[in-house]
């Protein structure tokens, strides 16, 4: 399985900075020449393989490893653009990155044999430039240039593979992602150990049932709250504009922080639950397919939250990441009716749901969220799940998923026990 290292590059030069800067902006104009020369050909229905890949005009800068490298990433971009293109004719064919005048997207991809990075008091990365512009930074031709470098890296154990740097301009740094390619843990089967069902929403991040009877509830109030409040505040930098100006530098990173804060807030969710499961010996995890369930309302404040704040296939891709780490086998199966399905009588027409709660005129009367994650684990799973436990409600605190198994209920008025 591929994972990502991510750091950042600090350049403790002014030469080595603007060296960093030459890379990353002759990689972007080799991408843009290259593009620009494969779109006129695919436009005028020729073959884009022929196109001049200017190979002797950037290898002085570049070096000739990377800009082969360079060259293989636009590849990859145009081979994904013919398969998406033969399922749907309206897939774009790949862009540019940014252009000279108003600034191009600064970014260079480089081999596994072009880097070297190395973890420790003073990290730094080595990296391969072309040979005709070592000698402006006093580099002999068989010496590369040394950058310090920023970060903790998860992923220390596989085999590398390619390195992306960018520069962020809106925090004025050189970000690094560094592939690397490690053993997944064996996946069990479809019926092997324990196992857990997720109900995904919008109110309530997730429910949890598992068979061994645990439950867990993640409140998204605050998470929500959050980007409503930054959403506010884009709005109204956004009224400021002068006329005919859509966005601002400002504007980018209020953005940006949105995206981030509600990204981080999942990300912590799910790396806290996936362990708690792996603990509880869980094999199994099966979470609702949301393919033709999310539909618009004629509410403006949940049509956000559908559409701008809950990132479905983010969320999904994650668990899918987490899931491969831990050697959980992760199934979607579909959610149709599970938050409306009586788990005692199997009613639905007849159960009515107010909010987050769940009522049957069988006399059940339970948590929405949490019926509906234990209906897709007794659809899935012949064992019914054993008598569950007190739920618990995790709350976020902007720093971690809080509950009373943490700590003990007064120690922090984020952790409460939910009545199921």
């Amino acid at each position: 399985m591929i994972r990502t290292n991510e750091f950042v590059v600090v350049p403790q030069s002014e030469a080595y900075e603007e060296l960093l800067y030459r890379l990353l902006d002759g990689a972007a104009s080799l991408w843009n020449q290259l593009t620009y020369a494969r779109r006129q050909r695919f436009f005028d229905d020729d073959d884009i393989w022929e196109a001049d890949c200017f190979y002797d005009e950037y290898k002085g800068l570049l070096g000739s490893a990377t800009t082969e490298t360079m060259t293989r990433v636009n590849d990859r971009a145009w081979r994904s653009f013919f398969a998406r293109n033969e399922g749907d004719p309206s897939a774009q064919p790949p862009g540019y990155w940014g252009n000279e005048d108003e600034g191009r997207d600064l970014q260079i991809f480089l081999k596994n044999q072009a880097y070297t990075l190395q973890w420790g008091r003073y990290s730094r990365v080595e990296l391969a430039i072309g040979r005709e512009i070592k000698p402006e930074y006093g580099l002999t031709p068989n010496k590369r240039p040394r950058v310090p470098i920023r970060g903790n890296p998860t992923w220390r154990e596989g085999r590398r593979g390619e390195l992306q740097i960018t520069y962020d301009d809106l925090a004025d740094e050189f970000r690094a992602y560094q592939s690397v390619v490690v053993d997944a843990p064996p996946t069990p089967g479809r019926d092997d150990g324990e196992a857990a069902a997720f109900d995904i929403g919008v109110i309530n991040l997730v429910a949890c049932a598992t068979t061994e009877g645990s439950q867990f509830l993640y409140d998204g109030g605050v998470p929500w709250e959050q980007f409503e409040a930054t959403t506010d505040t884009i709005s109204e930098a956004q009224s400021k504009l002068p006329e005919g100006q859509y966005v601002s530098k400002r504007i980018r990173r209020l953005y940006r922080r949105r995206s981030a804060r509600r990204d981080h807030s999942v990300d912590a969710l799910l790396r806290d639950l996936i362990e708690r499961l792996t603990e509880a010996g869980i094999r199994t995890i099966y979470v609702g397919d949301l393919t033709g369930v999310i539909q618009r309302t004629r509410l403006k404040r949940t049509n956000r939250k559908l559409t701008e704040f809950w990132a479905h296939r983010r969320f999904t891709d994650r668990l899918t990441d987490l899931c491969e780490e831990h050697g959980i086998a992760l199934l979607e199966v579909s959610e149709f009716e599970s938050s409306q399905e009586c788990p005692d009588c199997g009613a639905v027409a007849a159960t009515d749901r107010n909010r987050e709660r769940l009522t049957c005129p069988c006399g059940y009367d339970g948590h929405a969220d949490l019926t509906a994650a234990r209906t897709l684990l007794d659809r899935e799973r012949a064992d019914r799940p054993r008598l569950m436990a007190q739920p618990v409600r995790f709350k976020w605190d902007n720093h971690r998923w809080r509950s009373t198994t943490d700590a003990p209920a007064w120690a922090n008025p984020n952790e409460q026990r939910t009545n199921p």
